[in-house]
């Protein structure tokens, strides 16, 4: 199996991680930290991917490889300035 595309985003006014995927259809989820989304992520990927018919009755051996490309903006104050 290709490695799949994941990307997330901090969403700064709801405070979580969000992620989404062209590769994985219906894969939209969220999380308060990026090792909570990476769980996530191990969870509903095999799921959906299922579900979808994109891969049939997954067993523990496969292994399904996903590229996670995160993105995330701040700002900072400078010095001396409120």
């Amino acid at each position: 199996m290709k490695e799949l595309m994941v990307k997330a985003f901090w969403d700064e006014k709801a405070e979580v991680w969000v992620a989404e995927s062209e590769d994985v259809p219906g894969l939209i989820t969220e999380a308060t930290t990026m090792e909570s989304l990476i769980s996530k992520l191990k969870v509903l990927i095999p799921e959906l991917l299922e579900a979808n018919g994109v891969i049939f009755e997954i067993n523990g051996t496969e292994q399904i490889p996903f590229h996670l490309l995160s993105e995330r903006s701040e700002k900072i104050q400078r010095p001396g300035h409120v």
